[in-house]
């Protein structure tokens, strides 16, 4: 018998099924991948086995035995963890307090600091050392990830659903999240893996089931997979391309200028120290750093988001430092920020709002404050069809979707506003090969078009393949400027450590 069996497993939402007689088999101590497309089913398929769904049919089998996971206080008590691509964590509490919510003390006194030195020798094991009593509000992205497996662990998980997990660390934190895979699996513990990243299942995995269109479309052992392009054609049921072809660029007038550029967070330490760069029409910088050394403060100074301290910005030549949001997309900037669900998008509103969300006061969207939902509603078919949007209309509600689907129409909005600087932050993130490669196309077709794109990405691949000039930074310094045709992994990764030797 299986550690893990899920038989016959189907989930329906109205009239979507997201989940079609899903059968799939789990060993003990292996490291399981979920393959599929944006909206295959991969995470509704886990939030089953999670108790944050009840499925529409099926069984599932844990440990040999039959069990009906009602919520996630079960499914942790029936040692399942689970870390969401969206995490679950509330930001004005510390590390502690978000490690113990909701567990049982065996006394009636909360015994903070016992638990934190708890927490603090399993984190050294694991290496992933997290001060404990720090606000997880001022952790970087890629702490709040190591914080969530942390937690699933302390709450003693033997079957580990991660999705997505890289999808926000550095190259250097997923070699740190592998090896620690690697200890837990050496350990009897179980990983299933969702990932879009094919590199990445090859490295890590044991074996691969394929969700397509919510059914399952195969099963193999990553030994017998030649290489990631067979992956991708098991994914997606055709070839795809792997590279996204760009030629040479044609620059143009100065679009943003930054001038010793500092900036502090709310305990007034400096996370900008002297930034400074051009970026000319019709370029692509990317910029690098692991995550949490001043890129999304930079971006967030820009966009008028983050107070600047001191220095100055041009957009155009026009001094834009310190102006509100509102004012500086009205320079003709389009953003696509790090974190979609806070800064890009309103769940509680259907797709379509959301599409209009940036122009509604302007035409051809409204004419004397009334809106053209004709048009609209035209537009918004249209731009779904062109990104492959995949919902049931654009009266859906946003929330309702994929995580990839929802990064498709923030990434299909901006680009739609026909920008003069775009700013994409991690613009492929959670999405599948196929989305990846259109999205990315689509930002060297801006390039192409004479937009200057300042790029902000973890991935050192995509910053490799898109980028013209790459910009590091470290410590909230700018640690060099490097042509992209002498650019190596190797030394982007020396600078991206702080170090310039």
């Amino acid at each position: 018998m299986a550690f893990l069996e899920m038989k016959h497993v189907t989930k329906r939402f109205k009239s979507v099924v997201a989940n079609d007689d899903v059968s799939l088999s789990v060993e003990k101590g292996e490291v399981h991948a979920l393959l599929g497309e944006n909206g295959a089913g991969k995470s509704t398929l886990m939030n089953i086995l999670y108790g944050m769904y009840d499925q529409s049919e099926g069984e599932i089998y844990f440990h040999g035995e039959k069990v009906h996971i009602k919520d996630t206080k079960q499914a942790i008590e029936l040692g399942i963890g689970m870390v969401h691509q969206h995490f679950m964590l509330i930001p004005a509490l510390t590390v502690i307090e978000n490690v113990i919510l909701g567990l049982k003390e065996n006394n009636m006194v909360l015994d903070l600091n016992s638990a934190a030195e708890k927490f603090k020798e399993m984190a050294k094991k694991y290496n992933m050392e997290i001060d404990p009593w720090t606000r997880v509000e001022n952790l970087s992205v890629g702490q709040q990830q190591r914080l969530e497996i942390l937690k699933a662990l302390y709450r003693n998980a033997d079957l580990l659903i991660l999705d997505e997990p890289t999808a926000v660390l550095t190259p250097q934190e997923v070699v740190g999240l592998f090896d620690m895979v690697r200890k837990l699996t050496s350990e009897g513990k179980t990983v299933i893996f969702i990932s879009h990243k094919l590199a990445e299942i090859m490295e890590i995995c044991d074996r691969c089931t394929v969700l397509r269109q919510g059914k399952v479309a195969t099963t193999v052992a990553i030994k017998d997979v030649k290489n990631k392009e067979d992956l991708a054609i098991l994914m997606v049921g055709k070839n795809v391309e792997l590279v996204t072809r760009k030629k040479e660029a044609t620059v143009g007038e100065e679009i943003l200028r930054v001038e010793n550029l500092c900036a502090v967070n709310q305990d007034k330490r400096p996370v900008l120290i002297d930034v400074s760069f051009s970026l000319l029409a019709g370029e692509i910088l990317g910029i690098c750093g692991v995550d949490g050394n001043g890129q999304s403060e930079m971006v967030k100074c820009i966009t008028g988001l983050h107070k600047v301290k001191s220095g100055k910005y041009f957009i155009k030549s026009t001094d834009c430092t310190n102006e509100t949001p509102k004012q500086v997309l009205k320079h003709k900037i389009a953003h696509i920020p790090e974190d979609r669900h806070r800064m890009g998008m309103i769940k509680s509103m259907n797709i379509e709002e959301n599409l209009i969300l940036m122009c509604y006061d302007q035409p051809p969207y409204s004419k004397h404050g009334i809106l053209n939902w004709k048009w609209i509603d035209k537009h918004s078919e249209e731009l779904c069809k062109t990104y492959n949007i995949k919902t049931p209309s654009i009266k859906e509600m946003a929330g309702n979707l994929s995580g990839g689907n929802q990064q498709k129409f923030v990434v299909g909005r901006e680009l739609d506003r026909d920008p003069d600087l775009l700013i994409a932050v991690h613009p492929s993130r959670g999405l599948d090969i196929g989305a990846t490669k259109y999205v990315q196309s689509r930002i060297v077709e801006e390039r192409d078009k004479g937009t200057a794109v300042l790029l902000v990405s973890t991935e050192l691949d995509e910053l490799l393949e898109l980028s013209d000039r790459i910009l590091v930074m470290y410590g909230g310094k700018v640690m060099g400027i490097v042509d992209q045709k002498v650019a190596t992994r190797e030394y982007l990764g020396k600078l991206m450590a702080g170090i310039t030797e």
